[in-house]
């Protein structure tokens, strides 16, 4: 029997297995499911479908553990891997959802190797899934220097202003990463009568008002992926952001397309330093990032 087959096997087939003179300690979880947002398909998007994990994880020895839990690699790590992967942004495929799950558990000093199994259980009368085995010397690190940004909202004036370039070299000369964002352009809004079109329209508007200020200025890099943005971050870029995709792939994102209210969202999503705003826009009387307004000049 294969080690990924052991490793989903019933207990006395492990246990007989194990039984050589280097055993190892497994800890499991078991038929786990939960609803999530996932899938590359059209018809999966905007829908939740149960999705059940099966995970064994192997152990280092750690001698006796005096009933302590900090001894051990607790079951919580595993569960809360899964919650924080799936909380992180919407994803296309079981596969990727996998590797990242296997990676932040893998980073636990405890931990030796993985088996995952991943399944959906709503797409037909069977269940579609994925299983990876992954060491911890194959695992790409999940911890590293968090990085916090400053975020910049322009309104129009200040992207039609002769001294935006001036200020955006400022900007270039800060300590942080900075992140731009814009409000949606000086335009008659396109109505639909049907709410979740019309934020798709206005997400999109706000990203056409973000390509206007990259043409001003060749500085201004447009972004829309978390990827990107970490990248930018981690070299201390300055960019743009065009929030369609975090927005419609992150769980718990806001639920409009309110230009202001996208940007404090984004700016406790990446931990910012602090939110400046250019503009008579309206702010939240309380927000969890500190917030000021400023002029290019």
């Amino acid at each position: 029997m294969t080690d990924a087959a052991l490793a989903f096997a019933h207990p006395e087939d492990r246990a007989m297995a194990m039984a050589g003179p280097d055993p190892v300690d497994r800890i499991s979880l078991r038929d786990h499911v939960v609803e999530a947002d996932i899938g590359a398909f059209q018809q999966e998007r905007g829908h939740k479908q149960r999705v059940r994990f099966n995970v064994v994880v192997e152990v280092a020895p750690t001698g006796p553990v005096h009933d302590d839990v900090d001894r051990i690699l607790s079951y919580d790590r595993i569960t809360e891997a899964i919650a924080t992967e799936l909380a992180a942004e919407r994803l296309n495929l079981l596969e990727t959802l996998a590797e990242r799950i296997a990676a932040r558990v893998l980073a636990a000093p405890q931990a030796l190797r993985i088996f995952l199994r991943i399944e959906k259980l709503d797409v037909g009368p069977y269940a579609l899934g994925v299983e990876i085995v992954r060491s911890a010397g194959q695992a790409p690190q999940v911890a590293g220097v968090v990085v916090h940004p400053w975020v910049i909202h322009l309104d129009n004036a200040a992207i039609g202003d002769a001294a935006l370039s001036s200020y955006l070299s400022v900007l270039q000369a800060k300590a942080e990463p900075v992140i731009l964002t814009v409000g949606l352009p000086d335009m008659a809004r396109l109505t639909t009568g049907h709410k979740p079109t019309e934020r798709r329209i206005d997400l999109l508007s706000i990203e056409q008002n973000a390509w206007r200020l990259a043409a001003r200025d060749a500085r201004c890099v447009v972004v829309g992926s978390r990827t990107e943005i970490d990248w930018a971050m981690r070299r201390g870029r300055m960019v743009v952001w065009a929030p369609s995709k975090m927005v419609l792939d992150t769980a718990g994102a806001p639920a409009g397309a309110d230009p202001m209210t996208l940007t404090l969202w984004l700016a406790e999503t990446l931990q910012a330093v602090g939110v400046a705003v250019h503009g008579n826009i309206a702010i939240p009387a309380e927000t969890r990032v500190p917030v000021r307004r400023v002029g290019l000049v």
